[in-house]
């Protein structure tokens, strides 16, 4: 399936077969893919975690307004933005002098620019918390879609909420909902969109 059928056929999915499971390893599959997006600077300011037993699943289930989706679906992630990802940044500098060919010099020179940019702007870290995170659900939502799953996402939740029955740390925001798993009947297809005149200026 090319980006384009998946974008073309992708729809957010209300309703889940309850009776199908997902394995850790499309689990974790699915989460390399999402991690495959872009972030500034190689921050990689992003956190998932996976709801799919049943005791986490009715937990969430309350923090996200009783939509009968978190139940059904086989998981559903929790997508979050790290706001403190800068002070970790060694973790990457590592993986780009090792794996990326970056000299220790360059690496250390980046690390400036995002301790510059990043420490002691709390605007900046939460902007780029939720762009990254936002990045990232699309991408996994996309690799599900080339997987055969449904995804349904969610901003209806009580951030708080998901936070306290979590235990995220305050640094990690719980910026989108995603539900993962096999439709079931009932959805509707994609809903039609504007006219692209309508939404596009060229300059």
């Amino acid at each position: 399936m090319s980006v384009k059928q998946a974008l073309e056929q992708r729809t957010a999915v209300n309703f889940f077969d309850a009776s199908k499971a997902l394995t850790d390893d499309q689990i974790t599959e699915l989460v390399r893919l999402a991690t495959l997006a872009p972030t500034a600077f190689n921050l990689q300011n992003w956190h998932f975690v996976a709801v799919k037993s049943e005791s986490a699943k009715q937990k969430l289930h309350a923090a996200a307004y009783g939509q009968q989706k978190v139940l059904d679906a086989a998981m559903t992630f929790i997508v979050c933005g790290e706001l403190e990802s800068h002070q970790k940044f060694d973790r990457v500098v590592k993986t780009l002098i090792e794996q990326g060919g970056v000299s220790e010099a360059d690496a250390a020179v980046w690390k400036a620019k995002v301790i510059a940019t990043h420490e002691n702007n709390a605007e900046v870290q939460r902007a780029e918390a939720f762009r990254s995170a936002s990045l990232a659900a699309m991408a996994l939502m996309l690799a599900a879609e080339e997987q055969g799953l449904a995804t349904g996402p969610m901003s209806g939740f009580d951030p708080a909420a998901v936070s306290a029955a979590f235990e995220l740390p305050v640094t990690r925001i719980p910026v989108i909902l995603v539900a993962v798993g096999y439709a079931a009947e009932g959805n509707y297809p994609q809903k039609p969109r504007l006219a692209v005149t309508e939404v596009l200026d060229i300059c």
